[in-house]
């Protein structure tokens, strides 16, 4: 038995799972300290379906904290980004792109010092150690709590990184350090950005998990604890406290693959209809489509591993309007006090949906009086709204089948103009926590190869061999680990037959006896 949380905005849901069958599922309120939260959901389950704390192999838990930490700009460590690239890279200094109240958050300072490489792991220039310590001495003068490494070109060569990492470590032991050829891919502005933000998050990561391992503990389950990661694969708690900005996007990913499991289509659009938005994203092989371009989050750009999500305001909470506009605004949390069917004033999809038969919630009678051609028009928005975004999803005229998923799918008619049927498959309120309970642990490769002429395949199998290996190192069953995604992008203005090779692998948790 596995038992899979996911931790949203409004609600914290829960599932038991006995292989891939439900044996129960819950939905509690999400709770400001998130511990009591999740002590509520377990012990909901156990009501549900009675379970010795014992029998359950692992916990999976997919959260928002930390992508919440960064937009309200809480909770974030004082922070320094050391960038490896003098006498190059020095016009756009770290954080340049950043809204200014975040660089106050982070108490952002930043260090240019001499290093970084070309992109086929020559030297720009060698890593000058007595600059390093400089900066580690006004580090420690500054009161700096976390501190992020990024090198020129560190995802072809990270021995710099690795070195100034020793350096500083030696200097501010007690300083988290975190080093970007771990985190972003090519593009150093935004890998740099990336490592940033993990760094800032470094601390709260420590307390999140910690409140985390506790309430799972307090539950008697004694079982390792996992969080989802952005591209539907599971961390282990450690993991987790290093990489915090791997859990980003790890709602609507959940969802995704809860979707696919659900409906046993392993490509296909999904909709994740929540409290406030829907949101869209495409399995390829049961794994959601990556962004291919940087994402901009809180603002600020990155390129770590991402789902391509496309999100509309349209959720069980939208407000509903007299010339039928549906949202983007919604009243949220507050749907149990503001919408009609339960004794509120507000006008929402919700009240649209149980007014037209197709949820039971509340009191009915609260919206008998609603005009029949209102119903109807605010529901054919939703759809129309809906279906739009699915077909700006679609790359080819292939059709492509629609799974809707969360607690406000009810609101999308049974077929969408466009794109067909559309499937709502068992369980489909709790896919999110279903998603985080059935997640694989994977490995990923994305680096530049000079190929040498005839040396192409061999260059192939060593990339696709190597996330092979960061896979199982991660804890995947290495009977089980295949290559789902793979990507080759030769480089044109670069010299030497320049390649841009990505492999990632994914095999099933390796759980223990």
């Amino acid at each position: 038995m596995r038992i899979g949380i996911d931790v949203g905005g409004t609600n914290t849901d829960a599932v038991l799972l006995d292989g891939r069958q439900v044996l129960a599922s819950v939905k509690t309120s999400t709770t400001a300290d998130v511990t009591s939260g999740i002590v509520a959901a377990i012990d909901g389950l156990q009501r549900q379906r009675a379970f010795d704390p014992a029998a359950v192999r692992a916990v999976m838990i997919g959260t928002t904290h930390f992508i919440n930490a960064l937009v309200e700009a809480h909770r974030l460590a004082p922070t320094a980004a050391v960038r490896l690239s003098l006498p190059a890279g020095a016009s756009l200094p770290p954080m340049v792109d950043w809204p200014q109240r975040l660089v106050d958050a982070v108490s952002g300072r930043s260090y240019l010092v001499h290093g970084g490489h070309e992109f086929d792991g020559r030297h720009i220039a060698e890593l000058d150690e007595s600059e390093l310590r400089k900066a580690a001495d006004d580090m420690g003068e500054a009161g700096v709590r976390s501190v992020a490494i990024t090198s020129v070109f560190s995802p072809v060569n990270a021995e710099f990184e690795t070195r100034a990492a020793e350096i500083i470590g030696a200097q501010l032991p007690d300083v988290a350090i975190s080093l970007s050829h771990e985190i972003g891919r090519i593009g150093l502005l935004e890998r740099e950005n990336a490592t940033v933000i993990n760094a800032a998050l470094r601390e709260l990561a420590a307390h999140i998990v910690d409140g985390l391992s506790a309430s799972v503990t307090g539950a008697g389950i004694t079982a390792p604890l996992y969080l989802s990661q952005n591209d539907g694969t599971l961390m282990d708690v450690d993991f987790a406290r290093r990489y915090p900005v791997a859990t980003f996007a790890s709602g609507p990913t959940n969802s995704m693959r809860g979707a696919a499991v659900l409906s046993g289509l392993d490509t296909c659009a999904v909709v994740d209809v929540g409290g406030t938005t829907s949101d869209v994203g495409v399995l390829r092989q049961g794994f959601p489509r990556e962004a291919t371009t940087d994402v901009s989050v809180a603002g600020i750009r990155t390129n770590f591993r991402m789902p391509d999500v496309l999100s509309i305001g349209i959720g069980g909470g939208s407000r509903v309007r007299g010339n039928v506009t549906v949202g983007p605004d919604s009243v949220g949390y507050e749907l149990t006090s503001k919408a009609l069917v339960f004794g509120g004033d507000t006008l929402t999809a919700t009240d649209i949906a149980v007014a037209a038969g197709r949820a039971d919630i509340g009191d009915a009678s609260l919206v008998s009086h609603l005009d029949k051609g209102l119903v109807r028009a605010a529901l054919d928005k939703i759809a129309a709204d809906v279906s739009d975004v699915v077909e700006r999803m679609r790359t080819s005229a292939e059709p492509l089948p629609v799974v809707a998923v969360g607690g406000g799918s009810v609101l999308l008619p049974d077929e969408l103009a466009e794109c067909g049927a559309v499937h709502r498959p068992e369980n489909y309120a709790v896919a999110n926590a279903i998603g985080a309970a059935i997640a694989q642990i994977g490995g990923e490769v994305d680096r530049v190869y000079v190929i040498e002429p005839g040396r192409r395949e061999a260059v192939v199998e060593e990339a696709k061999q190597e996330a092979i290996d960061r896979a199982v190192a991660a804890g995947a069953s290495p009977a089980s680990v295949g290559i789902v995604d793979f990507d080759e992008v030769p480089i044109p203005y670069l010299p030497g037959n320049a390649t841009r090779i990505r492999a990632k692998a994914v095999g099933d948790l390796q759980l223990g006896a």
